[in-house]
């Protein structure tokens, strides 16, 4: 009986990696990119107890465990220090070509704002964004920040809120509403204190869950719409938010092929900041990505304040005479025409959830 039980537990493990793989958009299909770890884990376990089944269910067993098993490893080693650095770490000095960014969802139904200012209190960024702020949440905010230079307030009782307060200056800032009409983004400069400027962009889709979106095409259509103005602008550039998606799925990796950004956490780790309260079920949701004209000093996942995510925090450096230094992806036609083809039916589509 034990034969049929592993076997059983290895083909859905199968079914859920191939899944993952089918370019399609619904949610299900999408939602199997995100536990790709957790896949891994169970596959491990099947293979380890294949000797408990007997011949011929063992060789099935094994067989299906360890092709679960090299699949998802081979797409979240790159998020292990066992891979090499995508973005350089940044060399000492040049304090005024480094700027501080924290990113925190906050979660709306969240009351625990002073957890939260604490942290920004302890670690001075130069840049809090927050995310599903509401209008408690920017008054609390206000409260501790409201002298800061440079706030934008989009306080939403949706879950798409978002505050930005800065440091540093803050121009030609533009709250945008690229695929969906209730979804914001900012968009704007940032000037270090060097006097260097580059391209900010804030972003929050909305992710494919039964709750939320019954698709990932509107989520897909307004990362891979950035990637493709980043790429077009050629500006130095840095992205920042919850994606609602994990760091090596097929949309996020296509949005760096189209966008030619890098991702800090290659080869330093996950740094996963989703779900806060179940370290059993934690992905890398909230992301900082680069253009190669930038290196790094600190990357850190913060501590817990009462929302389902982590606080993020990294601090970057202008350094664009060493950006040979980094191998940017490149798209090709195929991923070009796939991006092209994803914003169209997301703008062309009715704004359904």
């Amino acid at each position: 009986m034990t034969g049929p039980i592993l076997l059983g537990a290895a083909l859905v493990l199968v079914a859920v990696t191939v899944l993952g793989r089918v370019p399609i958009h619904d949610w299900w299909a999408r939602a199997c990119e995100f536990p790709r770890l957790q896949i891994a884990t169970l596959a491990l376990a099947v293979v380890l107890l294949s000797p408990l089944a007997s011949t011929p269910w063992r060789w099935w067993v094994l067989g299906a465990g360890l092709f679960v098993l090299v699949v998802q490893v081979s797409r979240i080693l790159p998020w292990t220090r066992l891979w090499p650095l995508q973005v350089r770490p940044a060399e000492p000095g040049h304090e005024d070509r480094c700027f501080t960014l924290m990113v925190a969802n906050v979660l709306t139904s969240n009351r625990n704002s002073d957890d939260l200012v604490r942290q920004v209190q302890n670690r001075q960024p130069d840049v809090l964004l927050t995310l599903e702020s509401d209008q408690w949440w920017g008054d609390r905010l206000d409260e501790a920040f409201g002298d800061w230079p440079c706030i934008i307030r989009i306080p939403l009782d949706n879950l798409y809120g978002m505050h930005l307060y800065s440091r540093l200056p803050l121009e030609e800032w533009e709250v945008k509403y690229l695929i969906q009409e209730d979804i914001p983004s900012i968009h704007g400069w940032l000037k270090l204190s060097a006097g260097y400027r580059f391209r900010f962009h804030a972003v929050h889709p909305r992710p494919p869950a039964p709750s939320e979106s019954k698709e990932s095409l509107w989520r897909d259509a307004e990362l891979l719409l950035i990637g493709r103005e980043i790429r077009e602008a050629g500006h130095p550039a840095v992205v920042a938010g919850d994606l609602n998606d994990v760091a090596w799925s097929r949309t996020t990796r296509l949005f760096c092929k189209v966008s030619s950004m890098l991702d800090p956490r290659r080869g330093r780790g996950m740094f996963s900041t989703f779900h806060a309260g179940h370290w059993f079920l934690r992905w890398p949701l909230d992301h900082v990505f680069t253009s190669e004209h930038f290196t790094v000093r600190q990357i850190e996942r913060l501590d817990y304040f009462g929302s389902d995510h982590f606080p993020i925090l990294v601090t970057l450096c202008y350094r664009p005479s060493r950006a040979d230094e980094h191998e940017a992806p490149e798209a090709d036609g195929e991923d070009r025409q796939e991006a092209r083809e994803t914003i169209r039916e997301g703008k062309a589509r009715d704004q359904q959830t």
